[in-house]
């Protein structure tokens, strides 16, 4: 479990393909400092599993499934690449809770500045927004944002000149690609309207927060 809080912007040192995996090799000052081989981390919002450790370099590893359904097999040598370590217990929750289970990728469409910041929209696939709401959270390539102005299967995200100073998006073309994970407790959370006009079972009730008198 990690929290879209990006520790390093690190650089992909070596791509390898072998038995039906590529390993990419990253090197990171600060994500390598405690991690073992084993642990997990987070690779442009990816989870991935540590198996090589050494010095500022960790080395992980992607199945083909990964590599198609996320921007990993796009990456190269030198590509820039957001990374961050789990969540450990009674750190800080500056972010919000991102699985490292990237649902789809969504295109990068727009980018408007707006004062020192930039208003940047994308494309999401349109069976993933009804999660996403107005102020709500999500993961764009592993980066914990806040939605706004959602519209027509897009929806935009504001960074600020931190964030775009410190990771992948920052320096984004239109027509990028970025690992999109919506936020977890908007799928549980959402009860889908029925076609029937029914009213909605006791476990859509339950979903949705509401708690069944016993009393009764």
């Amino acid at each position: 479990m990690f929290t879209g809080i990006v520790e390093d912007l690190g650089r992909v040192t070596r791509v390898q393909d072998a038995a039906g995996l590529r390993r990419f090799t990253l090197r990171s000052d600060v994500c390598a400092d405690g991690v073992r081989v084993g642990d997990s981390i987070s690779v442009n919002g990816v989870c991935l599993t540590a198996v090589h450790v050494a010095a500022s370099e960790v080395s992980v590893e992607a199945i083909p499934e990964t590599l198609r359904l996320t921007n990993l097999g796009q990456l190269a040598v030198d590509s820039p690449v957001n990374l961050e370590r789990p969540l450990a217990y009674g750190d800080r929750m500056g972010g919000h809770y991102v699985q490292g289970h990237v649902d789809a990728t969504a295109e990068l469409i727009q980018r408007r500045p707006d004062g020192d910041s930039e208003v940047v929209r994308f494309a999401a696939p349109r069976d993933l927004t009804p999660y996403i709401v107005s102020k709500g959270f999500i993961a764009l390539d592993g980066v914990s944002l806040t939605v706004v102005e959602p519209r027509d299967a897009t929806f935009a995200v504001a960074l600020i000149p931190h964030t775009l100073r410190s990771v992948t998006l920052g320096a984004a073309p239109v027509g990028y690609r970025a690992n999109l994970e919506v936020d977890i407790l908007a799928k549980y959370g959402y009860v889908p309207e029925r076609e029937d006009g029914g009213s909605p079972s006791i476990a859509q009730l339950r979903a949705a927060g509401y708690k069944l008198d016993e009393s009764r």
